[in-house]
């Protein structure tokens, strides 16, 4: 099987040892391996950006964003590669890949206007013959720790940004899916980025702590499970970094009676069911105000799910692909099982999906509960596959009610034709990203990604202008220059300009 090496000024670096399999989830077949680096291997990376810090931190914003520019036409020209790359090691569907390579594309056009996002403020004349302005500075080595569900678009999300504000950028993506990823990093070389100011070391938990303990890495940006979101924020913290944390997630879409039936289906299940739900802002509860709506739902929809063409992500035409590994479907079907012995009514069942010709791939077809309760493991957990569960109601404040009380706050959305429930849900409802009438309200890159409560753990949202005040520092600077032919006397009263 061929080597996936790290990425280390510039230069592919094999490992030094431990390595993991990568597979193809939709045969269930090893097809490549992962070094697993060690904390020498880290501390490679980090010498590299330590060394390339000084001079990139001084590189004009306009020349950065030039490197960024030229990034982005290679990432299009270099579209079909990439999207195969993440389809055949995650599962997704080629369609699904393309979209969360343009979303990640975005992020790159959003850090090209890197000159304008830097520019500070200015005050003239603040106080007698006194000058004021403030600008942002870049905060030095910076790290991202990426999850495998979306290998090109969540880095996209980190590292473009973080190095057009000047920064040098360490990246640990997922082991499970880590080609893309590194190509998509060889091309940002190849776009006139110096060595050293992108690193990309594969890893497990080893990697992770020894970017923690570092004290030459200042901040640590993560996706991925809120259990390690938790640990990641509490030990990156304690030791004095900026943390930004994002985790779970337990979305609800809110039905109402005057809902427009049919495209909620539809936007329902492209929101539940793309991606084999491996998505953190999946739709995975539908809560249906009144009885009426809930059974005209599960009549629409139950046809559509049965109808998914779900196959090998790299084949054209589907709407799903398996699970990333054989763990992910045995977790899957246990939720499954467990919301049968709960008493969920299991409407349509996904269990012992096969596909043929890749019958040992890892397979769970579209599942539907009906008549979940928020005492439900199913309700309660992230299931993070191709589960939805419905939820029935009395009344839009019950539903409201529900999803303030869950422990998550990342994604939600409402469909209605009435303003005033719209208004009403946007106000009081305590998550983080709001739709209404859209089933993944994903913030374009131009404003910033996050979720509320145990969904992220940290002051400031993902890309975006909250990106830029991540990865950056503001200094304030007061200047006079007295004149040359005067003496003051000493004051000893605070100074104002009163």
């Amino acid at each position: 099987m061929s080597q996936i090496p790290h990425l280390i000024h510039g230069e592919r670096i094999p490992g030094s040892g431990r390595h993991a399999d990568v597979y193809n989830p939709s045969t269930g077949q090893a097809i490549h391996q992962v070094a697993l680096a060690d904390c020498a291997t880290v501390q490679q990376a980090i010498d590299s950006a330590k060394s390339a810090f000084p001079a990139w931190r001084n590189t004009p914003p306009a020349k950065r964003a030039q490197v960024m520019f030229r990034f982005k036409q290679l990432l299009e020209q270099n579209e079909a590669q990439i999207v195969r790359l993440i389809s055949e090691e995650h599962g997704k569907t080629l369609e699904d890949a393309a979209g969360e390579l343009k979303r990640g594309i975005e992020n790159v056009e959003y850090a090209c206007g890197v000159p304008e996002l830097l520019k500070g403020e200015y005050n003239r004349n603040v106080g007698p013959n006194i000058d004021a302005w403030s600008d942002f500075q870049p905060l030095g080595i910076v790290a991202g720790i990426t999850p495998f569900n979306f290998p090109a678009m969540v880095p996209l999300w980190m590292y473009p940004l973080a190095i057009a504000c000047g920064n040098c950028f360490i990246l640990k993506p997922s082991e499970r899916d880590p080609s893309s990823t590194l190509l998509i990093a060889e091309l940002l070389h190849q776009a006139g980025l110096p060595t050293g100011v992108l690193n990309v070391v594969h890893g497990d938990k080893e990697a992770v702590d020894a970017l923690i303990e570092a004290p030459e890495v200042k901040a640590l940006s993560f996706v991925g499970s809120t259990p390690i979101a938790e640990y990641i924020y509490a030990e990156g913290a304690k030791r004095g970094k900026r943390v930004q944390a994002l985790g779970g997630a337990k979305n609800h879409a809110v039905l109402m009676p005057d809902a427009d039936l049919d495209n909620a289906v539809s936007a329902l299940m492209g929101a539940a069911y793309g991606s084999c739900g491996e998505r953190c802002m999946a739709i995975s509860v539908a809560v249906c105000v009144g009885d009426q709506i809930a059974d005209a739902l599960v009549d629409k929809i139950v046809p559509q799910i049965q109808a998914l063409k779900v196959g090998a992500g790299t084949c054209n035409g589907l709407d799903m692909g398996p699970l990333v590994t054989a763990a992910a479907r045995d977790k899957v079907v246990g939720y499954i099982d467990d919301g049968v012995a709960a008493g969920a009514k299991l409407v349509v069942d996904g269990r012992g999906y096969r596909v043929a010709g890749h019958e040992d791939g890892y397979f769970v077809g579209g599942t539907l509960f009906d008549r979940v309760t928020p005492d439900m493991r199913i309700y309660q957990e992230e299931i993070f596959g191709p589960v939805l569960c419905i939820v029935r109601v009395d009344s839009l404040e019950q539903a409201m009610q529900l999803i303030n009380d869950h422990e998550y706050g990342n994604g939600t959305c409402l469909f209605t034709r009435d303003g005033e429930a719209a208004r009403l849900f946007c106000d009081e409802i305590e998550v983080g990203m709001v739709g209404i009438n859209v089933p993944l309200p994903v913030p374009v890159a131009y404003h910033s990604f996050g979720g509320w409560k145990r969904s992220l753990f940290g002051d400031l949202h993902a890309y975006g202008p909250d990106g830029v005040r991540f990865y950056t520092r503001r200094k304030a600077i007061t200047q006079r220059w007295p004149q040359r032919a005067s003496h003051e006397a000493a004051q000893f009263a605070f100074p104002s300009n009163g």
